[in-house]
């Protein structure tokens, strides 16, 4: 979803929306030079409760934004499913355990 997909749904302004992503509320990457967040990091018109933190978490353990983005889009098989998906169910214990370790 694109920075206007993303204003038109939260109802916000566009520096809303990048001060989201800065804060790290939602993750994005450059997609043919636009800025986008997976729709799958949206529910409710909301960002997904518990990205953020997994976000921070991922950061701190070296990742780039592109590589947290493509962790959390990922099967993962110690929970076996995408920790999005994981999250999206209210399971963030779960992701978080699975995050621990991943320091490089």
């Amino acid at each position: 979803m694109a920075i206007p997909d993303l204003v038109e749904m939260f109802g916000v302004t566009p520096g809303r929306v990048r001060r989201m992503i800065e804060e790290r509320y939602l993750l994005a990457v450059r997609v043919d030079g636009v800025l986008s967040v997976p729709e799958e990091f949206v529910l409710n018109d909301e960002p997904v409760v518990g990205l953020r933190g997994t976000a921070l978490v991922l950061l701190d353990a070296g990742f780039t934004e592109t590589e947290a983005v493509e962790w959390m889009l990922t099967p993962n098989e110690e929970l076996d499913a995408r920790p999005i998906d994981e999250l999206r169910l209210g399971r963030k214990a779960g992701v978080r355990r699975a995050t621990q370790g991943l320091a490089f």
